[in-house]
């Protein structure tokens, strides 16, 4: 997959340097993956959920965090929409953001 942006990951991980593992494991398990259908992606990442218009929720190191993606499966494209601590997701609309 290509994931559209890593330099978003990586200015998150500069302001919250304890997530910099966990999403760099994230974006080279997604660099790897082929994933053509949702199921795909709960056999790696069984506590991922799925929103309306291809868009996933990742938690991120333990849930410290979320992430939430827009995927392409036939493009196979992975764009970052947000990431954030939980208390910042609670604050946003997963679906519009």
């Amino acid at each position: 997959m290509n994931v559209i942006s890593k330099r978003t990951i990586v200015k998150f991980y500069e302001k919250y340097p304890n997530s910099k593992t966990a999403l760099e494991v994230w974006y080279a398990d997604t660099k790897k993956a082929n994933w053509q259908i949702p199921e795909d992606i709960k056999k790696v990442y069984s506590s991922a959920s799925f929103l309306a218009d291809n868009r996933v929720i990742f938690n991120i190191k333990g849930n410290d965090y979320r992430l939430i993606v827009h995927i392409d499966y036939l493009r196979k494209f992975v764009r970052i929409k947000f990431i954030g601590t939980h208390s910042q997701y609670d604050k946003i609309d997963a679906v519009e953001i």
